[in-house]
């Protein structure tokens, strides 16, 4: 196990350089998880115990040997930084918001996706807290079960507020500095069980630039406070399943310099993204999406390479990550391994010229 004393120093020097990491999610396994309903679906936003194959009596048993896999598949790759796969959620945001108080969850709200379709999300009828940990368990377990540095993903604050009905607040900032206390509690315990990285998934910020550019950067940073080690923000364009047409061109990107947010993870390989927006993010490390999650065509080390060496035009390589673009939880899993595994193959590459 990496010493806990090494894993705190926030330049996190076990690390090569141009490290490798999922964003989050990794495809479940089919016999834990009905892909066909998963997969037919937008995100879900509500518990859906309709999507899970197992039992619920053998269900934790199933998810702890699906991260299991998930695991063993990352180190195979290669990967250098390792999640759980977030094999325990049906989204990735559902699961926390759903474990929070003040939800009704007799009384599903509703609310439009960035796709302009309605979908059923959590009402908020109450003050929004969390009364417990949701992720500290998922966490010791991963840390348990690798060496490598680990990374645990939380739904945002600014995005749950988007994905909610607000019945009770009656101002959508207010909501999401509520959310933004419950994720900093959070936070701060999946630290203090083992956590390297900690990630917020904030892709709203893109689909609600207006919005965001009102009152995101407080909620973010109130979500943030206190943490003693590296944070990561994941801002993209919308799963590659669901979203085909992309602007090369983010709406909301360089504001987040004003958060105290240390590693920013963007998409860039399925819109072609214009990577002089890398100057926008001057103070930020970037995690770079060098995998196209809509393309079932796995890409070559030598196509995934040549993307980082674009990047490397605009940052320097102490300041550059390497990820897919977003999960790959929706690509079947075959293709998602290799996909993870030319990604890991195709930043040695670099690494080895840069050497």
């Amino acid at each position: 196990m990496v010493n806990s004393s090494k894993r705190k120093r926030m330049n996190q020097p076990w690390l090569p350089l141009l490290p490798t990491s999922l964003v989050g999610s990794y495809p479940q396994p089919n016999w834990l998880i009905r892909r066909d309903l998963l997969t037919k679906s937008l995100p879900v936003r509500i518990v859906r115990e309709d999507l899970w194959r197992i039992a619920p009596a053998l269900l934790d048993e199933a998810i702890d040997d699906a991260v299991l896999l998930s695991i063993f598949d990352q180190e195979r790759a290669g990967l250098d930084i390792v999640t759980d796969g977030e094999a325990r959620r049906e989204s990735y945001s559902n699961h926390f918001a759903n474990a929070l108080e003040g939800i009704d969850h007799e009384h599903p709200g509703e609310a439009m996706d960035r796709t302009g379709a309605p979908v059923p999300v959590p009402r908020v009828s109450g003050p929004i807290v969390r009364s417990r940990p949701v992720e500290v368990e998922a966490v010791r377990f991963l840390r348990a079960h690798t060496t490598h540095p680990i990374k645990v993903t939380v739904p945002g604050p600014f995005t749950m507020a988007q994905q909610a009905q607000d019945d009770f607040y009656g101002n959508r900032s207010a909501l999401a500095m509520a959310y933004a206390a419950a994720v900093n509690d959070e936070l701060l315990d999946l630290f203090a069980a083992g956590a390297d990285f900690v990630q917020i998934d904030e892709p709203y910020l893109e689909a609600r630039p207006d919005e965001a550019r009102a009152y995101a950067i407080p909620v973010i940073n109130r979500a943030l406070r206190g943490a003693p080690g590296p944070t990561v923000l994941h801002i993209c364009f919308g799963y590659g399943i669901h979203v085909a047409k992309k602007a090369s061109t983010y709406r909301f990107l360089g504001e987040l310099n004003d958060c105290v947010v240390t590693e920013v993870s963007i998409e860039a390989a399925q819109p072609k993204l214009d990577l002089g927006v890398l100057g926008e993010l001057a103070g930020k490390t970037v995690h770079l999406g060098v995998i196209d999650l809509r393309s079932p065509d796995v890409e070559t080390p030598e196509i995934v390479a040549s993307r980082i060496r674009a990047a490397l035009e605009y940052r320097s390589p102490e300041r550059l990550g390497v990820a897919p673009d977003c999960g790959l939880k929706y690509l079947p899993r075959d293709i998602a391994f290799a996909k993870m595994a030319a990604m890991a193959e195709g930043a040695r590459i670099v690494r080895a010229e840069l050497a």
